[in-house]
């Protein structure tokens, strides 16, 4: 069985773009802090997130997680993200989906995966379970912001998949 841990971001990203059944496909749980799903449930948050966190899949767990634990290097990220790198932390070999620079930074320094919204919508787009160019195209239509040299890579590198049938 596959568990990873999400920060806010991805979940937010992947249900505005309507690519949050990717997900369950690659991996077979994902774990929140309850830190996340305060931030998923905030006002301020886009109303088709609110809906598909009110009625949360089966395969969305909601952990608790002591955020005091973590020492004086989480006190520069915000909740979430300083909840879901303690949730992967304490879990052994765990996957964390993060995409603010400052927490992965942080998840490098302590050994833990981590991948974000570009690398889930990539792994999902090699296993042919999304088209990349269109979603990608739905994720600039967001407030979500990456170079453009990695947005050309990763379209290069999925082109190139694509006509060679590799992986």
């Amino acid at each position: 069985m596959t568990v990873v841990v999400s920060d806010t971001s991805s979940l937010n990203y992947l249900v505005m773009i309507g690519e949050i059944a990717i997900l369950p496909r690659l991996y077979d749980k994902v774990l929140i802090p309850s830190e996340v799903l305060a931030e998923l449930e905030d006002s301020g948050t886009p109303s088709e997130v609110l809906q598909w966190v009110r009625s949360r899949p089966g395969w969305l767990e909601v952990r608790r997680v002591d955020i005091h634990d973590g020492g004086t290097a989480l006190n520069q990220l915000d909740g979430g993200e300083r909840a879901a790198i303690l949730l992967a932390q304490r879990e052994s070999d765990m996957l964390l989906i993060i995409d603010d620079a400052a927490g992965r930074a942080e998840a490098n320094r302590r050994n833990i995966p981590n991948t974000g919204t570009l690398g889930v919508l990539r792994a999902a787009a090699i296993r042919r379970f999304v088209d990349l160019p269109t979603a990608l195209t739905r994720l600039a239509a967001t407030n979500f912001r990456a170079p453009a040299s990695l947005l050309a890579d990763l379209l290069a590198d999925d082109l190139k998949r694509k006509r060679h049938g590799d992986k």
